[in-house]
């Protein structure tokens, strides 16, 4: 079985931690992302890194980055559809311009790349982990295009899962809760990181490693019996009830 990863979004954050996490245990990962200069950069000194800039909402993009993916590299066994667009706003100023944008990112990127991967998945009968969000499960404020685009991530994962299993293609997705990321810090307001832990039964924001680690071992064989899941990794977030105070304005 080839032992090639590829990874949307892998410039930084969750994407990032998750090709160190695929290099450690011995894959190469083809690292996928919008920003070049910031792609170059992330994967300096990653041996068995592989920068292929791409935008995922671009279907001749795409196609592209397939094809020279199988000729130059070969057939990827696992896919992690990571890349997304963050934007929250009252539903009355999220004109269609915006919610398009979302939507373009993070719902058709994810059924873009997973489609042009398919015949090279079929091949290593690998597995495709599909990242939503917590927004995907639970409503809040000021996420009407975030949360509906991560809420569609969800149902296509199961509708590739149901299609694609008969071919030993398993389909999972991660939806993280609030994650340490170095944009989150920047934005969230003291009173929206105490409103969190607060919120969240184990009393803190995720690492970005510790959602990394579950999308890993969603890939892998220890997991050869799981698809068209939805994994929250978000502290029990979940399980708590819906939206914050804090989080309204």
């Amino acid at each position: 079985m080839e032992n090639i990863a590829l990874v949307t979004g892998a410039a930084r954050g969750i994407g990032l931690a998750t090709t160190k996490l695929f290099l450690a245990e011995g894959r190469r990962v083809i690292m996928v992302d919008n920003d070049t200069e910031e792609l170059a950069h992330a994967a300096t000194d990653l041996t068995g890194a592989i920068p292929l800039p791409c935008d995922v909402s671009d279907p001749d993009a795409v196609a592209q980055l397939a094809a020279r993916a199988k000729a130059e590299i070969g057939n990827v066994s696992a896919v992690v559809n990571n890349a997304g667009l963050a934007d929250f706003g009252p539903i009355e100023t999220t004109d269609f311009e915006r919610w398009r944008q979302v939507m373009a990112t993070n719902l058709d990127g994810v059924f873009l790349i997973s489609q042009a991967f398919t015949s090279s998945l079929k091949a290593t009968r690998g597995a495709i982990v599909n990242i939503a969000s917590i927004s995907a499960l639970r409503a809040s404020t000021l996420r009407v295009a975030y949360g509906t685009s991560k809420a569609g991530v969800a149902h296509l994962t199961q509708q590739q899962a149901v299609e694609l299993g008969e071919h030993g293609i398993r389909v999972n997705c991660v939806c993280p809760g609030p994650v340490r990321t170095k944009l989150a810090m920047a934005v969230h307001t003291q009173q929206i990181i105490d409103a969190y832990h607060d919120a969240i039964p184990l009393n803190r924001y995720g690492q970005e490693t510790e959602i990394a680690e579950a999308i890993v071992w969603l890939c892998s064989d220890k997991a050869s019996f799981v698809t068209g899941q939805r994994l929250a990794v978000d502290g029990g977030f979940e399980a708590t009830g819906i939206g914050l105070p804090a989080l309204r304005s």
